[in-house]
């Protein structure tokens, strides 16, 4: 049985992964945010049904000491790296953290791989999540030989983390994996991330329980792909007997509005009606087109997308019809519009 280490399990991609992985039969151990409240309702599911197979443990990437106790503790074969403070327009208002944390907290998880197998620890590999966000303002399609051009204090720290998994890598002999991955949603991404703000927003409107849609840009272009695929692609990447990195995307693009189309068109709504523009929604720096060029994950993973936007749309708005629908349920309408 392998054992993997998941930083960010609570997260979108670290329940699809600690999903994926349990079913491959490693033991996985996530790693949580001490807090007064535990976010865990993404896994719940896996802790209930894992019978021991999943584990938690508190932890933080701005704490070196957790980190260094959790690797020599676990003695994991793989670890993922998925914990960030990963939202770009929160970056612009707290870009110390997200250095501290999306940046300096992959320094500080490499040291701590490096100190565990110097005093005779294994050495695991590391897969760390980069971000489509990295190469910024570069033309389209983007892919592993594309310069970074990052326009958000986020995507900086990812580049910083990017470069910092090569050198250790390169000066340590370390087996560590950048995956390079555009936009992935589902109907576990969180609410303040402008798909699912689009989705659960077009349920609620659907059910008459909101009238309006705040949005900022609708022309920026992305490739969205769904998150249960793209964890495919992690786990792959830690099969290899080379590290390398890897870009991970559909290779087709499509605006905000494109995505606004396809969800309010599934429920049979016009959303020109609904949505109107907030300038506190925009960024100080956009990032107009994003397009991932994923041939080598291809041809070396073996890996491709398999949901393509339109399935993806469906997917997401139909779980939010549901999630408000037992919301009503149990709250009562009056009580579900006053929240």
């Amino acid at each position: 049985m392998k054992t993997a280490m998941i930083t960010g399990v609570t997260g979108q991609d670290g329940s699809y992964l600690a999903e994926l992985l349990l079913n491959k039969g490693y033991a996985v151990h996530g790693v949580v945010r001490r807090a007064s409240t535990l976010n865990t309702s993404r896994i719940e599911h896996l802790i209930a049904e894992s019978s021991g197979g999943l584990q938690l443990h508190y932890g933080d990437l701005s704490d070196s000491s957790s980190l260094r106790r959790l690797v020599d503790a676990i003695q994991p074969d793989e670890i993922y790296n998925l914990a960030a403070q990963s939202h770009v327009r929160v970056s612009f208002d707290q870009p110390e953290y997200t250095a501290d944390v999306t940046g300096t907290g992959v320094l500080r998880l490499l040291e701590a791989i490096r100190a565990h197998h110097e005093h005779g620890g294994r050495m695991p590999k590391l897969y760390q999540a980069g971000s489509s966000e990295m190469f910024g303002s570069a033309g389209a399609p983007q892919n592993e030989e594309t310069r970074f051009e990052p326009r958000s204090p986020y995507a900086c720290a990812k580049v910083y983390a990017h470069y910092q998994v090569v050198n250790y890598r390169e000066s340590y002999g370390m087996f560590a994996a950048n995956g390079i991955l555009f936009n992935h949603e589902s109907p576990r991404r969180g609410e303040s991330f402008v798909t699912r703000k689009i989705t659960l927003a077009a349920a609620r409107i659907q059910l008459g329980l909101q009238d309006k849609l705040y949005l900022g840009n609708l022309d920026a272009k992305r490739d969205w792909g769904f998150a249960g695929d793209y964890v495919d692609a992690m786990w792959r990447m830690l099969q290899l007997d080379e590290p390398g990195d890897y870009v991970v995307a559909t290779g087709v693009t499509a605006s905000i509005r494109d995505f606004l189309e396809l969800t309010f068109q599934h429920i049979g709504l016009d959303w020109q009606k609904y949505v109107e523009i907030d300038p506190r929604f925009y960024r100080p720096a956009e990032v107009d087109h994003l397009e991932g060029d994923a041939s080598r994950a291809r041809d070396v993973l073996g890996w491709t997308a398999t949901t393509d936007l339109k399935a993806l749309a469906v997917m997401m708005v139909d779980a939010d019809l549901n999630l408000v629908k037992r919301e009503q349920k149990l709250l009562g309408v009056d009580e579900l519009e006053a929240g």
